[in-house]
């Protein structure tokens, strides 16, 4: 039956002193000190401070599903927004998840058409630095649609239904249904979303 759309509601129960040079020696000029790389767009659930990263890896393989992976359906929750507004949608939710008390690393968000901010300057450091990321599980994740056949399961899911073409909306959405263990929010033109999920909830 078709997915009726929702208020966006989240029902989860939730340096030291400076020595003076002696007399009559020249004090040594300063070598300049190379800064930390810039600090991520802010976002929830993510500090400021950026974190070290492990070795990247040659190679990323897709997700897969193992034993563990939960069985029951998660909830789906519509949240109705132009594709221009779905991001701003998205966040939404994620501030609510997290004031609701589910930790950052339970949610991936997932983004249809144009990348979120944060996933462009990660991914500017190369793919290693953003997957480690991933795959240390502390912190909200987000990934396009066009990868988040890699990413692994997460309890809540996110989509941001910002653009893309048909067939992109049509292969993110039951792929973000597929991550989500216990919640899938999806933000977008429910007309639109209805006629991927509808019929299979």
């Amino acid at each position: 039956m078709p997915l009726i759309p929702e208020e966006p509601q989240i029902h989860e129960s939730a340096q030291g002193p400076r020595a003076t040079p002696a007399a009559g020696r020249t004090a040594p000029t300063p070598r300049p000190v190379p800064g930390p790389r810039p600090a991520a767009p802010a976002r929830p659930g993510r500090p400021g401070s950026v974190r070290p990263m492990p070795a990247q890896r040659a190679s990323r393989e897709p997700a897969k599903s193992g034993p563990s992976a939960p069985s029951a359906t998660p909830q789906i929750q519509l949240i109705p927004a132009s594709a221009e507004g779905a991001l701003d949608a998205a966040e939404e939710a994620v501030d609510l998840l997290l004031e609701s008390g589910r930790a950052p690393g339970d949610v991936l968000v997932i983004t249809t058409g144009e990348p979120h901010p944060w996933a462009t300057h990660e991914l500017s450091f190369g793919d290693g630095a953003y997957w480690a990321q991933h795959d240390a599980g502390d912190d909200v994740f987000y990934a396009d649609a066009s990868a988040a056949g890699l990413a692994a399961a997460r309890p809540v899911v996110v989509v941001a239904v910002n653009g893309g073409a048909g067939d992109t909306v049509a292969t993110a959405l039951p792929l973000a249904l597929g991550r989500a263990g216990a919640l899938l929010i999806v933000c977008g033109d429910p007309k639109q979303i209805n006629s991927v999920l509808g019929a299979g909830v």
